[in-house]
């Protein structure tokens, strides 16, 4: 812009124009209010519910169409044997020392596999040494070493609990691993720049970054131990006349009780519901969807 140019433009200054801001309600969309319906199908919780109360029906249904209850009874009559078996308080006993069991092979599980864990990422031959071992047991079911356990640590909870830990370890330190490992090089850097190492490094930089891997790995391990132990307690029920849920289930079977045998089904699927809602969704919650991991 040449002198003249900007002399005719100070002289002429472009005037100001002020826009006043009309309020009218039929000018667009700013927030439409939810349906009823709407609200409903986005809250999980609600659609989990109907999703039970769906499969429930189904099976009320069902069984009065078969109308035979030694094959598979109603589910009136089901609840009904429900709470039977806790008003006696049978039903009770028999969960809490499952829990007690899987508990306590579960927490030893997992504190073998942050020792392998630790020692795979620690030397090269503990790398090598866990990939060897998760590769020859982890497809071995748990519950066929429940014989060599039986031999080896009598008719007590030390069989159940053996066979509890070989389902949880291998999972748990599969996924701890592979979670580990995944961690990128330019988070690893930005550690090693904030001077992070040791326990430290790996309690802010490792341990967040594989979070996701390794809560899965706690996840299946859970499941393996659950189901492990309801058949290892069959089984070991049957030997010793004691147990958990699964000697409850195989005593009503043996009596020919059909609806106390689902009642124990039952009480299984229902712990496993509130162990996967009430405390791995709160832990998902709390940590990797805070930080964006998932959605």
């Amino acid at each position: 812009m040449n002198d003249a140019s900007r002399a005719a433009v100070q002289s002429n200054p472009r005037p100001e124009y002020i826009l006043q801001t009309e309020l009218n309600k039929e000018f667009g969309v700013v927030e439409k209010p939810l349906t009823t319906w709407e609200r409903l199908y986005n809250n999980g919780a609600a659609r989990k519910t109907f999703l039970l109360v769906a499969l429930g029906l189904i099976w009320e249904w069902y069984a009065q169409r078969l109308n035979n209850p030694l094959l598979v009874p109603t589910l009136s009559e089901t609840l009904a044997a429900f709470w039977n078996a806790i008003y006696r308080g049978e039903l009770p006993g028999r969960a809490v020392t499952s829990i007690r069991l899987l508990l306590q092979g579960y927490a030893i599980g997992l504190g073998l596999a942050l020792v392998f864990t630790a020692t795979a990422m620690t030397f090269r031959l503990g790398n090598d040494l866990l990939e060897t071992l998760t590769s020859m047991f982890n497809p071995l079911p748990a519950i066929a070493l429940l014989p060599l356990a039986l031999i080896w640590f009598g008719l007590g909870d030390n069989s159940i609990i053996f066979v509890v830990v070989h389902s949880v370890l291998w999972a748990v330190a599969l996924n701890t691993h592979s979670g580990f490992r995944s961690v990128s090089n330019t988070l690893r850097m930005v550690g090693r720049n904030y001077g992070l190492g040791g326990i430290g490094f790996v309690t802010k930089v490792l341990i967040p970054a594989a979070f996701p891997s390794i809560l899965t790995g706690l996840k299946i391990g859970w499941a393996f131990a659950w189901r492990t132990l309801i058949a290892a307690e069959l089984v070991y029920g049957a030997a010793s006349g004691k147990g958990g849920l699964g000697w409850f289930i195989y005593e009503a079977k043996n009596q020919l009780e059909i609806p106390v045998v689902f009642a124990g089904l039952f009480t299984v699927i229902m712990i496993g519901l509130l162990v996967e809602n009430l405390i791995f969704r709160s832990i998902e919650s709390r940590t990797v969807r805070r930080w964006g991991m998932q959605t």
